[in-house]
């Protein structure tokens, strides 16, 4: 597999993660972010440290996979978290299944990123 696949690979993992940590969970609470964690029942006040807690998760996760993007074990750990929010919001909020811009839509595009590194030769094997 070529260096530029494989780099736009790893850029792309790693902006999607960092990006949805920051933007709608740190910077603001967008109202779909805040809507999905009020869907699990805690009070507000929970529902709004949780969804910091997880933007400062995601952006964590996304500088560890610019960094460690040949470490299959991590990248096959992006693909069980991307299967796991796919399955939390069909649960959820099944809606939002259907709507532009979806998580099934954006999850498979990452999967399917995700499958590149792992198949890639350069990356270093478990």
């Amino acid at each position: 597999m070529d260096i530029p696949t494989i780099q736009t690979a790893r850029y792309t993992l790693a902006f999607s993660w960092i990006y949805h940590g920051l933007f709608p969970k740190l910077i603001t609470v967008a109202p779909l972010e805040k809507a999905m964690t009020a869907t699990i029942g805690l009070s507000e006040q929970a529902s709004y440290l949780l969804t910091k807690a997880a933007g400062a998760s995601e952006i964590i996760f996304g500088v560890l996979i610019f960094v460690f993007y040949r470490n299959r074990k991590l990248i096959m750990v992006n693909a069980f978290a991307l299967l796991a929010l796919g399955v939390f919001v069909a649960i959820q909020m099944p809606s939002l299944l259907i709507e532009a811009f979806n998580p099934v839509t954006t999850n498979a595009t990452l999967l399917a990123l995700s499958y590149i590194l792992i198949r890639a030769e350069n990356v270093n094997p478990p």
